[in-house]
This record gives C-alpha cells, sequence and structure tokens, in this order.
C-alpha cells in the first residue's frame, strides 16, 4: 500500500469480542460504525486499515470450556469461525480479522510487555489474590462476583456494567467464586504492575484535547474525566490464569499477561500481522499524523481512553486514538440484553433470515450513538417494509422498470437538472461529514431525505403521462431519476453495501470514489428488486420465539 501525495493514514480499530459465545445485535450495533468508516474512507482514496479480532485468551472463554467439559481451544475455535461467518455475512470489510491465541499475537504482546518493563512503566509487587480453597485456585477477576462498592449492583471482579466503574476483585462486597458459589479467601502472590498513576498528568492533557477538538462521544469524555478526577492507580499487568499469554520473565512463566493489557494490544499486532502477510509498512498508521478511530460499546471506552494511551506512551508510539466511536447500549424489546438469561438476538439466527443491508439500516437509523437505543420486532420489519422496500427499493423500481416498458430499457442521454446536480454535491458532502464525524444516523437521515425528494419528485412529472405528450420531457424526467438512484447507490455503499452492488450492477457503475458519478447510456438488461417484502405476521412469529427462549 504505497502512500500518494496528500492521501491521509485511517487506522479502525473495532472491539474484540470474546469468543465464548455467539454474537448478538447490541454487538454488531456497537461494531457496524468501523465497517461504515472503512468502507466510506477507501471510497474518498485515503490510505485505509481496519483491523479486529476474536478475543480467545480472556476467562469467559476458560468458564465456557469448565461448563462444557471440553479444552478452551475448542470453544475459542467453535466461536472464532462462527464470528468470521457472520462478519463475513454481515458485509464486514476488515482488512485483517484474526485472534488473541495465534502465537503471532502472543510474540508481539510479551514484546510490548519487555518493552514497558525496560521503560520503567512495569514493576514487580507483591500482592493478596483472591483464592478459592473449595477449588484449589487462585481465581480471575471474572470468576469472582459480588455487590459494586459503588453503586450497589451485581459486578463482576473486573467492571461493573451497572456504574462502569472499573474494579479489582478484592473492592467487592460479598465476594462468591463463580464456580462453586463460596466465598474465597486471599493468598499473597507476586505479580507486575503497570504504573498507570505515573501517567495521570499526560493523560488529563490528552482528554483535555480531545474534549476541545470534539473527536470523542460524550461519554467517553465524562467517563475518562471521571476516572481521571478520582485519580487512576495502578493496575495488575499478570494475572495467573489458565490460559493466555505467558509473562516473558525468567521465573514467571506460568503466570499470563493481564486481558487488559494484553487484547487492546490486538490492535498493534493485528497491524503488524497485515503487514507481514501482505508484504507492506504499516508505520503509517503509527504515528502523531495518522487518523485513529476506535469503536466500540460504553463499557470498554476505560480500556480505549486510558488503558491503551497509556500503554501507547509508554512505548513511545505517538499514534493515540484521536476518534472514540463509543455507542451507548441497545436494548431488547423495553429490556435489557442479557446473554445469561436468553433474552437476545443472536447474530447467526438473523442472518439466516433477514437481508444483511436491513440489519445494517435499522443498527444505523436507531443506533445509540448519544443514547440507549431499542430493538423491537415491530419496528425492525416495518422499517424495512416502508424505508428500504417503500421507498428506496419502489424509487429504484419504478424507475428503471418504467425504462424497460416505455424505452426499451435504453438509458435516457440528457443533461442533468441543475437542481438535483446541487442536491447530490451537497449530499456527498454533508454525508461525508458526519461519517468522518461519526455522526452515522445523521448522515444516514439525510440519504433518506433525497430518496424521499426522488420520490416526490417521479410522482409529480408522472413520467406516464409524459411519455404520451412529451417523450423529451419523460427522458428528462428518468435521467433526473437515474442520476439520483446511480449516486444514492454510491453514497449508501458504506451503509448498505449488498443493495448499492445491486444497483451499480444495474446500471453498470463500476467507479470507486467517493464523488458525484454519471451514468453511461446503455440497455438495461437485467432489473430485479433490492428488497422483499417481509410480511408483518412475522413480527408475533419472532416475539413469540424472542419470549419462549428468554428466561426474563
Amino acid at each position: 500500500m504505497s502512500k500518494e501525495v496528500n492521501q491521509m493514514s485511517i487506522f479502525i480499530g473495532g472491539a474484540w469480542a470474546y469468543a465464548n459465545g455467539s454474537l448478538h445485535l447490541g454487538h454488531i450495533s456497537s461494531l457496524l460504525p468501523g465497517d461504515i468508516l472503512a468502507r466510506y474512507y477507501r471510497l474518498k482514496g485515503e490510505q485505509v486499515l481496519y483491523v479486529s479480532g476474536s478475543d480467545c485468551n480472556g476467562t469467559p472463554i476458560s468458564l465456557r470450556a469448565k461448563q462444557e467439559g471440553v479444552p478452551p481451544k475448542e470453544i475459542a475455535n467453535r466461536y472464532h469461525q462462527e464470528f468470521t461467518d457472520s462478519f463475513t455475512k454481515l458485509g464486514f470489510s476488515y482488512d485483517k480479522y484474526t485472534r488473541t491465541d495465534s502465537a503471532h499475537h502472543h510474540k508481539v504482546v510479551q514484546e510490548i510487555f519487555l518493552k514497558l518493563l525496560e521503560n520503567g512503566l512495569i514493576y514487580k509487587k507483591e500482592m493478596e489474590q483472591t483464592y478459592c480453597e473449595q477449588d484449589q485456585q487462585f481465581l480471575p477477576d471474572r470468576y469472582v462476583e459480588g455487590i459494586c462498592p459503588n453503586c450497589g449492583a451485581n459486578a463482576r471482579g473486573d467492571q461493573c456494567d451497572h456504574c462502569s466503574s472499573v474494579l479489582e476483585p478484592l473492592d467487592l462486597l460479598e465476594r462468591r467464586c463463580k464456580i462453586c458459589g463460596n466465598r474465597p479467601t486471599t493468598r499473597k502472590t507476586e505479580h507486575f504492575y503497570f504504573a498507570l498513576n505515573s501517567l495521570q498528568s499526560e493523560l488529563e492533557r490528552y482528554t483535555e484535547a480531545a474534549e476541545q477538538n470534539g473527536l470523542w462521544r460524550e461519554n467517553a469524555i465524562s467517563l475518562t474525566k471521571r476516572y481521571l478526577h478520582e485519580g487512576l492507580q495502578d493496575r495488575a499487568a499478570s494475572r495467573d490464569l489458565p490460559n493466555g499469554v505467558s509473562v516473558p520473565v525468567k521465573g514467571y512463566e506460568e503466570k499470563k499477561i493481564y486481558v487488559w493489557i494484553e487484547a487492546v494490544s490486538g490492535y498493534y499486532t493485528a497491524s503488524k500481522l497485515w503487514a507481514e502477510e501482505t508484504g507492506q509498512d504499516d508505520t503509517a498508521f503509527w504515528n502523531s499524523g495518522t487518523s485513529s478511530y476506535y469503536v466500540h460499546g460504553k463499557d470498554n471506552i476505560p480500556f480505549h481512553s486510558i488503558i491503551w494511551p497509556g500503554i501507547l506512551k509508554g512505548l513511545g508510539i505517538d499514534a493515540l486514538p484521536t476518534h472514540i466511536v463509543s455507542n451507548e447500549y441497545l436494548t431488547l424489546e423495553k429490556k435489557k440484553l442479557s446473554t445469561s438469561r436468553n433474552w437476545a438476538v443472536w447474530v447467526p439466527d438473523i442472518i439466516e433470515k433477514y437481508d444483511p443491508d436491513s440489519i445494517r439500516y435499522f443498527l444505523t437509523i436507531n443506533a445509540p450513538e448519544s443514547r440507549d437505543a431499542d430493538f423491537s420486532w415491530k419496528e425492525f420489519i416495518y422499517s424495512h417494509n416502508s424505508e428500504l422496500l417503500g421507498a428506496y427499493g419502489n424509487l429504484v423500481n419504478r424507475t428503471l422498470k418504467f425504462i424497460q416498458k416505455s424505452f426499451g430499457g435504453l438509458l435516457p442521454e440528457k443533461e442533468i437538472n441543475k437542481e438535483i446536480v446541487d442536491r447530490v454535491d451537497l449530499l456527498y458532502a454533508e454525508t461525508g461529514r458526519n461519517i468522518e464525524n461519526a455522526s452515522f444516523k445523521k448522515a444516514l437521515e439525510k440519504v433518506f431525505e433525497l430518496v424521499r425528494y426522488a420520490n416526490r419528485y417521479f410522482d409529480g412529472q408522472q413520467p406516464w403521462k409524459q411519455v404520451h405528450k412529451n417523450s423529451e420531457a419523460c427522458k428528462q424526467t428518468l435521467a433526473d431519476c437515474v442520476y439520483i438512484i446511480a449516486n444514492l447507490a454510491n453514497i449508501l455503499t458504506p451503509f448498505l453495501p449488498f443493495s448499492s452492488e445491486k444497483v451499480k450492477g444495474m446500471l453498470q457503475v463500476t467507479s470507486q470514489s467517493w464523488e458525484p458519478l454519471l451514468v453511461k447510456p446503455h440497455i438495461l438488461t437485467h432489473v430485479e428488486p433490492l428488497f422483499e417484502r417481509i410480511d408483518p405476521d412475522r413480527i408475533d412469529k419472532e416475539l413469540e420465539d424472542l419470549k419462549k427462549q428468554g428466561k426474563i
């Protein structure tokens, strides 16, 4: 990937899901912005690297393996393959999607650990760690559950999902072992610590600059400022875990590098793997001139706004996250998603029954960008039928079918109406600006304003009458509509890649750039509906199935 003059370097990192169970729509809702960004910046001609992977080392994998009585590797393999299939079917265009249990990831993470140790950011310290006498083992943080000392909600030993507090197991009240339910004791053990507190001032300045630039979501700013106000604490960088990346220090090889330092380093290890496999240079993505987007859910904010910038500073790498795209939560039928209670819409299920662009459309137009948003089967099916099928699909179908019927499929050659050219030019500019600012919902709303305008234009011009009274006027109407349709397909490529490809195929458009395009005159040989109508009776069926599977 040779860099052209004035070409921007855009790094996009999607959060890594634990490979311990199927993806649900909450995952896709938080990760989809990454693919929209990658597809948009590629159309703009920028140098893009979009990476992610499956987290195969975490405690959740060990827990699932213990429940099923199989090795952790079997669980990781199963769900990594399922994730890969799901992302492919949904059109995610990762440049590299990898996994944290690969030899390459382990090697680079160990190099990062040793560099931080060499730079004085990692040190050894004796500590007390929870130990289960019943199970005869030190307990990883997620094996300890109890009451959050800050808000009183049920929490894990690493984090409270209710108030977003980052915790240690010994912070929890009424601690219990997740394996056997008994109260754990504590034992002394020696571990490595990351000197996060020493970076307090630098991270405060970094956060202030991010707030002034307006490039982080508001939830990222407010949560990060809260953590900084409370004062950053040094954090354990190693743990006694059954699987993971071994500490590369003599005498400590049995200990594992703690997942919070290891998993976020996956962005860097994936970048290095991409460079190695493609024979290209990734240094353009790791300097101060890089524009980087980190895409994840609200619960992952501190790892991307404090921990990862802290690690990068410790390594002397200047490419700190510039944009933090941290969605709020997606609820399901007005209730909180719960994997333990099976109250979720699982991705492998929904992609077998519904168009991937329908899923992408709904999760973008209804994205939890600044507040929680709800997925309801009624709204999902209605939005498909009214917006995708009724507005966009109808515009494409009736325009192209009319040309086939009245003009033998020959696209009319006319100079496009100036008002329409201006509207399209403005939409490219507005959509690009909204995408770059991570306002994806607003961007898509603006695009569908043009869809509705085009339908009104078609109705107002009445080409079914023009064709009999004024053939040239009819050709003008249809040329204007084809121009709008071709550019809608181009602008919608980041959002709805599958239907955009269909439209471009029908119109024989090959352009791959973010600029207005003209359609060359040719005969339409194949016109097919973009979307099929979904029977509204499916709403009750889906709700019934959801209630049957859920334990709520």
